[in-house]
Parts: structure tokens; C-alpha cells; sequence
């Protein structure tokens, strides 16, 4: 049997092959069509054990994770995903497209004491400023006694078009948040997500205002951290989280070391595709885990109630986190 650092080299040449393409082909909504070739196809690269007939086996394999699968058939030998690499094993994996999940419950109003798992966001500056968004509230989190709150760099900062200092709201303003009286902290610092090379984290934090009641200790349904420690994620790890669209979800840990490709924005509103390394895989026990407006939720295992993730991205089948340690 391969042990991990055989599947971990063999998934990082993937990785480079398959998703740090020198010219990359952007997805599109008309990606069923016939002549569609695995290389625009392929959004994540991970390990885990095969699947077959639906059911889960016990062999370790590289994952190809798929925005949709295509028949053999309709594929040449030359165009088909490799059914073995360096001696491994592989399977492909359909998720659907991965998203940044931060578009448009009672988790999208106004909350004094403000709290986890409620809406926040920002406004884009002129010219654009007709532009709105929302996300999640993930933690409150403590430097030299000062609090923030941590969330996504996409949620509060929009990987620098947001400036530092700027105003944060809760509710965000997609949600019915009032610029005049709604602003609850300032954006403090972000993690540059990168075009080129490979990312590890999606996150910000933004400094509550000293006049901010907050809540730290309350994500409805979740309830209080046992400590500010975290917990490392493992396949098959339970865990839940609250967030903005979908409220209380659980899910179970699918993946732990996939390497994922997530369309982001520039400056100038240019599309540019990020690839994450070593990321979290989540899948919904039962239902969706995640949708639009769920990121910068906080991902915490369910039976030691410490923290495991940052959710960041996604599909309607499978939700993407970074590790805690990481952020």
C-alpha cells in the first residue's frame, strides 16, 4: 500500500500538470459540450481512497476532482486522465465548478452584540461603489488586547481593492446594512491571494471599533469554543459551522491535502483563476454544507468543539477550507 508521502509527491505533479497550466483555459457555462478535454475540466487535485460503484474501498489513490465527468468514449487515449500515476492509482471525482462563496436567516441581520456566523462585508470604493456584497462573521479573535474579526480576505478586503483602515459592516450592506450607523470594525490585514504559484489561505482580519458590543463566545447552534486552540482536520473528522446563507449545516472531512483552482478578481475586475494547496475537502452530512455568502465561516469538529477550518470556496457538492494553523 502507498504510504502518504508517495501520494502527497504524486498529487503535487498533478497539481502542476493539470492545474498551474502556462496558458490555462478559464472555464466557461458552456463547458458540456463534446470536444471538452480533461485539462479544462479538472478543478482540484487531492488524496483519499477510490470509489467504486458509489461505494467507498479502501484503496489509496490520487483524486482527480472534475467539474463534471466525461465518457471515455468521448474522449481520444491522448485527452483521457491517467488511470495510474508514478505506480498510484487514481479516480475522478465529480464536484461541479469551486467558487469563492461570498454573493448573496436571521444570521443576515442586524446583531447587537454582534457575533460569529452573521452577514458582514464591505463597499468597494469609487468608481465602482455601486457595488455590494456579504459574507460571514467566522471568530473573534485577540491581539495585545485588541479584538477582530477574522474572515476571508474576499470578504473584507477583496485582495486589496478594499483599502486598509476601510469600514466593515454588519449587517454587510447586501443585506440591509446602513452605512451611517452599521460599521462595527476596520479592516486591519489580508494575505495577498496570488495569480501565479500556489496559495495556502483565504483570510483577513478587521479590528473591532472599541464602541462594538460583541459576543465572542456564540456561533448559533455551535455554541462556545472549548479553547482558542485548534484541532488538526483528518479524513472522516465530523464537523459543523454557522454562517450567513445557510445557517447550521454539518459535514464530514472528505479531504485534507487537495490542491484547488478558485476564480478570483483583480484591481481592474479581471477574472483570474488562484490555485490552493493542501486544502480541506468538506462534504454535507446530509444536504449542502455550504452556499453563496457562507465564506469566512469558522469549520469546528463537532465532538472536541475546537476550531478546524476557514471555509473559503466550494461547489453545491463539496466545501473548501483552509486549516486553521494555516490562517
Amino acid at each position: 500500500m502507498p504510504d502518504q508521502s508517495d501520494l502527497l509527491a504524486a498529487k503535487k505533479s498533478m497539481s502542476n500538470r493539470f492545474l498551474k497550466r502556462a496558458s490555462p483555459i478559464p472555464f466557461t457555462t458552456f463547458g458540456l459540450v463534446g470536444h471538452t478535454k480533461p485539462v479544462q475540466n479538472v478543478v482540484g487535485v487531492g488524496v483519499g481512497t477510490k470509489f467504486s460503484g458509489g461505494k467507498e474501498t479502501t484503496t489509496k489513490c490520487v483524486r482527480f476532482y472534475v467539474e463534471h465527468k466525461i465518457p471515455k468514449s468521448a474522449l481520444s487515449t491522448k485527452d483521457q486522465l491517467p488511470s495510474e500515476v508514478e505506480g498510484l492509482p487514481t479516480d475522478v471525482i465529480a464536484t461541479g465548478k469551486f467558487r469563492k462563496l461570498s454573493t448573496a436567516s436571521d444570521n443576515k441581520k442586524r446583531h447587537r452584540p454582534e457575533r460569529p456566523g452573521t452577514s458582514i462585508g464591505f463597499k468597494i470604493p469609487p468608481p465602482n461603489d455601486n457595488f455590494v456584497m456579504a459574507g460571514t462573521f467566522g471568530a473573534v479573535v485577540s491581539k495585545s488586547g485588541n479584538r477582530f474579526i477574522l474572515s476571508n480576505n474576499h470578504v473584507l478586503a477583496e485582495n486589496g481593492v478594499v483599502a486598509l483602515g476601510a469600514a466593515i459592516f454588519q449587517p454587510g450592506l447586501l443585506d440591509g446594512g446602513n452605512e451611517a450607523t452599521d460599521q462595527v470594525a476596520s479592516l486591519t490585514t489580508f494575505i495577498q491571494i496570488k495569480p501565479a504559484g500556489f496559495n495556502k489561505v483565504d483570510c483577513a482580519i478587521a479590528q473591532l471599533l472599541a464602541a462594538t458590543p460583541a459576543n465572542p463566545s456564540l456561533m448559533p447552534r455551535v455554541g462556545a469554543l472549548a479553547s482558542a486552540n485548534p484541532v488538526t482536520a483528518a479524513v472522516g473528522m465530523l464537523v459543523e459551522k454557522t454562517g450567513r446563507t445557510t445557517g447550521y449545516t454539518r459535514g464530514k472531512v472528505f479531504d485534507i491535502a487537495s490542491d484547488v483552482n478558485v476564480d478570483y478578481e483583480d484591481k481592474d475586475g479581471n477574472t483570474f483563476t488562484a490555485t490552493f494547496a493542501d486544502q480541506m475537502l468538506i462534504v454535507g452530512a446530509p444536504g449542502m454544507f455550504s452556499d453563496r455568502g457562507d465564506s469566512g465561516s469558522l469549520i469546528v469538529e463537532r465532538s472536541s468543539k475546537l476550531a478546524t477550518g476557514l471555509l473559503f470556496a466550494g461547489s453545491r457538492s463539496h466545501t473548501i477550507a483552509n486549516h486553521i494553523a494555516d490562517v
